[in-house]
């Protein structure tokens, strides 16, 4: 199970978001993204830097808030 959450931060330079995908039973960040925007492509690289460090995920459950 891999949850997920984006948060916002705030820079000298204005806002950066942050997408990052938590593996449940491992206790650790399984995949991220980092941008100056808050589109759908940040949580879609996010799961799919995910997928790419994982490898097989099928049957995998994602959850966000």
């Amino acid at each position: 199970m891999w949850l997920t959450d984006i948060t916002e931060h705030h820079t000298g330079q204005g806002k950066l978001y942050v997408c990052a995908v938590k593996d449940v039973f491992a206790g650790k960040i399984v995949g991220y993204s980092i941008d100056a925007r808050m589109t759908a492509r940040l949580a879609v690289n996010a799961l799919n830097n995910a997928v790419a460090l994982r490898g097989n995920v099928a049957g995998c459950v994602v959850h966000s808030d």
